[in-house]
């Protein structure tokens, strides 16, 4: 019996119709996977800048540096010689004084009169820096030049207490911070462009195979061969003419573009806290991992053996103690299980049904990496 035209009609439907959904699930799950281009990286020249300089902490209760300080009798008489007060360094003998090491961070477009968060850390034999108050501090770049002026009450987030020889400490009292306590007095202009009129992008985790579908996604976004992958963490992007005077509607159009970033093998184990993590497409080999373990118990148990039941005494009789040792061997028998094309989320998986210990998977993923059977990078911290 031929079919008829309606079966064949119908047939294709249900074809066409299983096409789509497995099209359709291909295409959501690389939505899924896509990500912004702005989370992979940044501009070339966008970065922040470390901050420096040395203050004075004062308003401790006893607990700042001591008397024979030399830097803080020094610092000290050099902050007051400002005020028309002469004193000379041997005289300074206050307790309530350290000297402190202050730090920041100037980000990238930081501009004047923007307040940034300020570190400081005793530099001396100060107990602790609780209740304090860090005095005016010019902060410094790597080229000398002063970006901003630090001061304001610390915030610790410890304390030490001793009197009569008891010691009480929580924490670090010895560092701390002082919110939105730096003013920024030199801003950061960072150039947009460079000489030919073009901007680079740089990838956080440099990869040929994502550098190239990013150029390749601006490309697709702008609508011409506008990015170009120079190398595996670089691509540059050439600004149209007609929007350089645009340059902020530009760069939110090439952030927003959606890639989907290549994936490297890696799996990172932490043996200080048995920690295993692992992207779930680390490919495993065919392998065979045979494991067990052998627990031995050793004990020993005196006893006093007395001479009773002989008669009468003498000088070589007498009392001895006797040792009994016993040893136990409990040797479970070893599980033996062979993987094939397998991944490393499959094999965790199987390790974890046989109550295998974290300590144990470390030991087995570390044997399947030196056997050459895990295909990926293996990091160690």
């Amino acid at each position: 019996m031929k079919p008829s035209i309606f079966t064949l009609a119908s047939g294709l439907l249900r074809a066409a119709l299983v096409a789509s959904a497995l099209c359709g699930g291909v295409m959501n799950a690389s939505a899924a996977d896509a990500i912004r281009v702005k989370d992979l990286g940044k501009l070339q020249g966008w970065r922040d800048n470390a901050l420096f300089g040395t203050g004075i902490v004062t308003g401790l209760a006893g607990t700042g540096d001591s008397p024979s300080n030399r830097t803080t009798r020094q610092s000290l008489a050099n902050v007051l010689s400002q005020f028309n007060l002469t004193i000379a360094p041997e005289q300074v003998q206050s307790r309530n004084v350290a000297v402190v090491m202050v730090s920041a961070t100037l980000p990238t477009f930081a501009r004047e009169g923007d307040t940034l968060d300020v570190t400081v850390s005793s530099a001396g034999d100060a107990r602790s820096l609780v209740g304090g108050t860090l005095l005016l501090t010019p902060l410094k770049g790597a080229n000398g030049r002063v970006y901003a002026l630090a001061q304001g009450g610390l915030s610790v987030g410890g304390y030490r207490y001793d009197a009569n020889g008891n010691v009480v400490q929580k924490n670090h009292p010895t560092a701390g911070s002082v919110p939105n306590g730096a003013t920024v007095e030199v801003g950061v202009r960072a150039a947009m462009l460079d000489e030919r009129q073009s901007v680079t992008f740089v990838l956080t985790e440099p990869d040929f195979t994502t550098a190239n579908r990013v150029a390749a996604a601006i490309n697709s976004q702008l609508g011409g061969g506008f990015a170009k992958a120079r190398d595996a963490s670089g691509i540059e992007i050439a600004v149209p003419p007609g929007q350089r005077d645009e340059l902020v509607g530009l760069f939110t159009r090439i952030e927003n573009v959606m890639v989907e970033p290549d994936r490297r093998a890696k799996v990172v184990i932490n043996e200080r806290t048995g920690t295993v993590v692992s992207g779930g497409d680390v490919r495993i080999s065919r392998v065979a991992i045979s494991h067990g373990d052998i627990k031995i118990a050793i004990s020993n148990q005196n006893t006093a053996s007395q001479p009773y039941g002989v008669w009468g005494g003498g000088p070589d009789i007498r009392t001895a103690i006797v040792t009994n040792t016993r040893i136990d061997v409990d040797e479970p028998a070893g599980t033996g299980f062979v993987t094939g094309s397998n991944t490393v989320s499959d094999l965790v998986q199987s390790l974890a049904r046989l109550k295998t210990s974290t300590r144990d998977v470390i030991s087995i993923l570390r044997a399947v990496k030196a056997a050459g059977a895990l295909h990926g990078e293996l990091i160690v911290q």
